[in-house]
């Protein structure tokens, strides 16, 4: 059976490589960035820096991994892993990026060693600059697990003899952690805020393409579905009204911050935001590849 688990995890690998290689562009060529979260709709949460690297035409990738199979009330199983993969597929044309969906079941990912081989595996046949994933400590175990298993893939894609039949990374990519309230065992700190106020919309019509999710699973789950409206554009206005006060706490948080990086007067304008955490677990964020890695600032 471990066998069986060890082929499973290689032949993933090489799955990943054949979907992802005629698109990639070699590393080097341009900016490359990945975000991974944890289901089909959480990458989104970056949704507005994908966007803005994705007009600069630089390269960016979206993963979900796992495929959202239990998100629901009413459907579950592979129809509804359909569903969400189109879903995804849907948000990432919005901003012009591809939206991988691994095939790991919602609610049971684990930190195993087939699925640190798949990241391993998928960073590198990806080789990003620029890596963006949520933090270890979260309420959902998929959260926290998809997090773990970056740190545990980080130093990994340096080493030849893991995985040995990929090209092994030189360095480790810069890997950032997406803003969440969570305090215990420790809080977020923002390193880095970008503000999204010229792609507000285009994050928020990402969203709008998890139906699933935003207007069926999680008013349901919060036990608010009565509120949502039939019509799609009312939908996609009450959703906007809803989420982009949360881009706008995060500006007005990290004020001091967007000033710092933006200028007073830029910065001060500002109204919706993403902030995010550098990971020790991957290269350090240097005011040098700060500036490389964010090309925001002097826009």
């Amino acid at each position: 059976m471990k066998t069986l688990k060890i082929i499973f995890a290689f032949l993933s690998v090489y799955l990943l490589f054949f979907m992802l290689g005629a698109q990639t562009d070699g590393p080097g060529s341009r900016l490359r960035v990945m975000i991974i979260g944890a289901h089909p709709d959480d990458a989104e949460k970056a949704g507005g820096a994908a966007a803005k690297y994705a007009a600069l035409g630089y390269k960016v990738l979206l993963v979900s991994m796992t495929n959202g199979d239990a998100g629901h009330f009413k459907m579950g199983g592979g129809v509804l892993a359909k569903r969400r993969k189109e879903e995804a597929r849907r948000a990432g044309e919005v901003i012009g990026a591809e939206y991988l969906v691994l095939d790991n079941h919602d609610g049971e990912l684990m930190p195993t060693l087939e699925n640190r081989r798949q990241v391993i595996g998928l960073i590198r046949q990806f080789h990003p600059d620029l890596i963006i994933t949520h933090r270890p400590n979260d309420y959902h175990p998929d959260h926290r697990y998809t997090g773990i298993l970056l740190q545990d893939a980080a130093y990994m894609v340096t080493v030849p003899n893991i995985l040995a039949g990929t090209p092994h990374l030189e360095k480790n990519p810069v890997i950032m952690y997406m803003n969440d309230r969570f305090t215990k065992p420790s809080a977020f700190e923002a390193d880095v805020v970008v503000g999204i106020d010229d792609v507000i919309e285009m994050k928020m019509d990402m969203y709008h393409c998890h139906e699933s999710q935003m207007y069926e699973w999680l008013p349901y789950n919060r036990g608010n579905l009565d509120e949502v409206p039939e019509n799609d554009s009312e939908r996609r206005a009450w959703l906007g009204e809803r989420l982009k006060r949360n881009d706008e706490r995060t500006a007005d948080q990290y004020r001091d911050k967007l000033i710092e990086l933006y200028g007073k007067e830029k910065g001060s304008r500002i109204c919706y935001a993403e902030a995010f955490e550098n990971s020790e677990y991957g290269s350090s964020l240097s005011e040098t590849n700060l500036k490389i890695l964010f090309p925001f600032y002097n826009q």
